[in-house]
C-alpha cells in the first residue's frame, strides 16, 4: 500500500548566521567536517525519496539554525519538487540566502516559512524578499518571535505586507506571564491565531496525527513521531520500516510549538490550515485589515482541556 506521509526533516546541520539572543545557535559556526555529514544526510534522504516513487510525500525541513545559506539544501528543494510523487517541500528560513534557485523548482510545489528577526536584518529588506518570493509564484508565510520590544515592528511589519500573506506571532513562552493583557489583544488584532500559539496545550493521551501520518526523521533516518518525544521509533532506511507508522495518543504532558500542536486532532487545526499546514498558512485569510476587520471570518480552533 502506497503510503501518503508528511516529514519533518531535521538533519545535524546546527549552525545560523543571525544572532538572535534567545537562540542557542545563534551565530554558531560547524567544522567542515560537520557541514560535509549534514550535506552527506541530507542527500541520502533526498535519494531515500526519489527511490520510493510510489508514495505520496510532504517535506517540512526544520533545521537547527539556517539553512538555505547552504547550496545542499537548495538543491534539496530543486529536486524534491521536481519529483511528481512529491506533494509539497517547504522550509524554516530567515530568508537570508540567495533566492533565484527558486526559478528552477515546481513553484506550485515550492513554499517558504519566513521568519522576521527585528535587530538581525532591516524590514525593508526583509520585504524585499519577500517581493521576491511573490514575483515567483511561491507560497509563503511571515512570522516573527513576539518580544514586547518588538512590538511596533510586528506591527509595522503587517501594515507593509500584502493583506493576503499571513503574518504569525510565536508567542515568547519562557516567561510566565510574560504579555499584559493589552499586548495579548494588539498580537490577536495582527495574528487572530496568536492565542492559540500562546499557550501550552494538555497533550497527554490525546489523538496526534503524528507518528502515524506526520513523522520526524533525523539525518540518521532515525523516526521519531515528532521533534518533541524522544522515543524512537523506527527507521526509515531499514525495510519494513512502515509497520512503525501507528496511531498513537501523545506521550506528553503539554504541547506548545506549532510544528507539534498543529496535529493535535482536538485543537481542530488541520482544518483551519487545510493544504497550507507545513508552511503555516490558513487555508482562508483570516486576518483582515482594520478598515474590514468586520468582514472577517471567526476562528474556530478548539481550545477544548483548559
Amino acid at each position: 500500500m502506497a503510503l501518503s506521509l508528511s516529514i519533518l526533516y531535521r538533519g545535524p546541520l546546527s549552525s545560523c548566521n543571525y544572532a538572535c539572543g534567545y537562540c542557542p545557535f545563534a551565530k554558531r559556526r560547524e567544522s567542515h567536517a560537520g557541514l560535509a555529514a549534514d550535506r552527506e544526510a541530507l542527500a541520502r534522504f533526498v535519494g531515500w525519496v526519489e527511490s520510493r516513487a510510489g508514495d505520496h510525500f510532504s517535506v517540512l525541513f526544520t533545521p537547527w539554525g539556517e539553512a538555505l545559506t547552504r547550496r545542499w539544501y537548495r538543491d534539496a528543494i530543486v529536486r524534491l519538487t521536481n519529483l511528481a510523487h512529491i506533494e509539497r517541500a517547504a522550509i524554516q528560513t530567515n530568508l537570508s540566502g540567495r533566492l533565484d534557485w527558486v526559478a528552477r523548482c515546481d513553484a506550485s510545489k515550492v513554499a517558504i516559512w519566513a521568519t522576521y528577526h527585528p535587530g538581525e536584518v532591516t524590514r525593508s529588506a526583509f520585504l524585499d524578499r519577500c517581493r521576491q518570493l511573490t514575483r515567483l509564484g511561491i507560497r509563503h508565510s511571515v512570522g516573527v518571535v513576539g518580544l514586547k520590544e518588538h512590538l511596533g515592528e510586528i506591527e509595522a511589519l503587517r501594515r507593509e505586507l500584502p493583506a493576503d500573506v499571513y503574518l504569525w506571532v510565536n508567542a515568547y513562552k519562557r516567561e510566565p506571564d510574560y504579555y499584559p493583557e493589552d499586548a495579548i489583544r494588539f498580537l490577536e488584532a495582527i495574528d487572530p491565531l496568536f492565542p492559540v500559539n500562546n499557550r501550552r496545550h494538555p497533550s497527554l493521551g490525546r489523538s496526534c496525527r503524528t507518528g502515524h501520518s506526520v513523522i520526524a526523521v533525523d539525518g540518521a533516518g532515525t523516526i521519531r513521531r515528532c521533534h518533541f518525544v524522544p522515543d524512537e521509533i523506527g527507521n526509515i532506511y531499514e525495510p519494513g520500516f512502515e509497520s512503525a507508522l501507528l496511531e498513537r495518543p501523545c506521550p506528553a504532558s503539554t504541547c506548545s510549538c506549532h510544528i507539534g500542536y498543529v496535529h493535535l486532532d482536538h485543537l481542530g487545526l488541520a482544518g483551519v490550515f487545510g493544504q497550507g499546514i507545513l508552511e503555516r498558512i490558513p487555508e482562508e485569510p483570516v486576518w483582515r485589515s482594520p478598515e474590514h476587520r468586520s468582514e472577517a471570518p471567526a476562528v474556530q480552533a478548539s481550545t477544548s482541556g483548559r
